[in-house]
């Protein structure tokens, strides 16, 4: 018989033992989310049952209480679904020998998936339904109707138990079904007599006259009308009333008078005059902090004279800072690169592109983008029309020229061995720029971006006249970089096309296609050892011969 016990127990375990090998890396056998079978899976399948329940999370939740049913928002009530942590948690496989063998012989078990809930939100959105989902509860208080404090004198009643509610929709929201949420008796903490104590004392004083809030360089006024729109009385937890603002309602009245005090950080840039760079300091910034400045008002609002006070600011720092600026190592002229033989449009063009790059810093492993730096480049920036090349031909647009700024800011970063993040090269070879080194960008499509490899950083400084564009970087300089050009090759010519006499006709005389090559080679300045060798290789079309007729 102790043979026969021992060999069955021998049995339970070598079946225990191959059933944690089968489940390995699959969801708990018998594991239920509302109502969706999700056991015995693999991660990938699981974490696809859940992502359908993300879905499905987005509609609203029907809840009942004992005193009706209401519909509720998850957004409002800051409810959110964790696909990842539920999976984590159906991927746990049961400690308890008796829940394995539950799960192997097919019984179900219910999984709570994870569920982030934020609290204030959650109380919030519930306070909304009150009128719906409680019975006659009102704890003591005061508002104000205008200028009139009006008493709100307490009831005994039924209110939802919120702790029980949060865990209700935790668990049953994902099923789709009505959740049954959970009421407590109701006994007001703040009695009759309190409220009407607050009425014939501290209320009468929140409307008598103004508030006044000194902010940085201006005073904010808030009219008694204003006042009693903020204030209202609630239990302060020891069974009376305190005046309260919340920072929500003090932003809605006051944060467009309140606008013109915040400034945003400035970071600390350089000024290149004088033939070397100095720091410009950093300004900080302040933002008003309304959950600070509403508890000033709620204290204020029943003082019977002394009614003025400071708005209370967050202080928010720059990005790049006075004394982060000055170790940067932005001491001297590590490239410099000229292009030119513009036209007047064009010349106009890339004056506004230059004026706005100028003084660019670029941080130490930090990538340039030439599109994103300057953002949208129209009519509304200043930018005019000029010439592009467009399916082939000579054409005209808003912006043209630029690209001649990028070949040149292109070139710049090339000497200054900095590493290329990306950028494109002109269809057709424009004689004023070096072949296969130079740079075209459109906005949206098309951009010239470079990354700042070195430890140091790096500062643009450009300067444009009605014949040239120059630009320069400024660093510390640690490389030296050869250019070397290799011969043409694979010649092509070019065809001609007819095109409608009119406006939009540019004719040209065609220029033949051929394919160049460039090598980058980067050496140590101290060393003069290479540290590397980049050849790139560029085909150009022929540009077509325009006839206008």
């Amino acid at each position: 018989m102790v043979r026969g016990l021992i060999g069955g127990l021998l049995l339970v375990g070598i079946a225990f033992g191959v059933d944690a090998i089968v489940t390995h890396g699959h969801t708990a056998r018998g594991a239920q989310i509302a109502e969706f079978d999700v056991g015995d899976l693999d991660a990938a399948d699981a974490r696809a049952v859940l992502v359908k329940l993300t879905t499905a999370s987005h509609g609203p939740i029907s809840v009942r209480t004992e005193s009706g049913s209401a519909k509720l928002d998850p957004a409002a009530l800051g409810a959110g679904f964790d696909v990842e942590a539920t999976l984590q948690r159906l991927m746990d496989q049961p400690k308890n020998p008796w829940d394995r063998f539950l799960g192997m012989i097919g019984v179900s078990h219910s999984v709570s998936p994870v569920v982030n809930i934020d609290d204030a939100k959650f109380n919030e959105e519930l306070d909304k339904h009150k009128g719906e989902l409680e019975k006659a509860a009102v704890e003591g208080g005061v508002h104000f109707d205008g200028v009139r404090a009006v008493g709100d004198f307490p009831s005994q009643g039924m209110r939802i138990d919120r702790a029980a509610a949060k865990t209700s929709l935790t668990e049953h929201w994902l099923s789709g079904h009505t959740v049954d949420l959970a009421m407590e008796p109701f006994s007001p903490t703040v009695s009759a007599q309190t409220v009407q104590a607050a009425l014939d004392g501290p209320a009468k004083n929140v409307t008598a006259s103004n508030i006044v809030l000194a902010g940085r360089g201006e005073k904010l006024t808030l009219t008694p009308r204003e006042v009693g729109s903020l204030v209202t009385f609630v239990p302060d937890g020891r069974g009376g009333l305190a005046p309260h603002v919340t920072s929500k309602n003090a932003k809605k009245v006051l944060g467009e008078r309140a606008a013109s005090t915040e400034s945003a950080p400035v970071d600390a840039t350089f000024s290149l005059s004088g033939g070397a760079p100095s720091v410009v300091p950093s300004t900080d910034g302040a933002k008003v902090d309304w959950r600070r400045t509403a508890d000033t008002i709620g204290a204020l609002s029943i003082e019977p004279d002394k009614r003025e006070a400071k708005v209370t600011y967050k202080i928010t720092k720059p990005k790049l800072d006075t004394k982060g600026a000055r170790k940067l190592g932005v001491k001297e002229v590590v490239s410099e690169f000229t292009t030119g033989g513009f036209s007047g449009p064009s010349g106009e063009n890339i004056r506004l592109v230059a004026q706005e790059v100028n003084g660019a810093v670029v941080l130490p492993g930090e990538t340039f983008s030439l599109n994103g730096y300057t953002g949208t480049r129209g009519t509304a920036q200043g930018y005019v029309e000029s010439g592009i090349i467009d399916h082939g031909r000579p054409s005209k647009a808003v912006g043209g020229g630029i690209s001649q700024f990028a070949t040149t800011l292109y070139n710049a970063a090339y000497f200054a061995g900095l590493e290329d993040a990306g950028h494109t090269e002109h269809a057709y070879y424009i004689s004023r720029y070096p072949e296969a080194r130079e740079a075209t960008v459109f906005e949206g499509l098309i951009d010239l971006q470079f990354t700042n490899n070195t430890p140091y950083g790096i500062v643009i400084d450009t300067s444009w006249s009605p014949s040239d564009i120059t630009v320069r970087m400024w660093s510390t300089k640690t490389v030296e970089v050869e250019s070397i050009t290799g011969p043409r090759t694979d010649p092509t010519s070019p065809t001609t096309i007819d095109v409608p006499a009119g406006d939009d006709c540019v004719p040209a005389s065609g220029i033949p296609g051929f394919t160049a090559s460039n090598t980058r080679i980067i050496r140590s300045l101290k060393t003069g050892a290479e540290i590397s060798r980049h050849t790139r290789t560029v085909r150009y079309a022929p540009e077509p011969i325009v006839r206008c007729r």
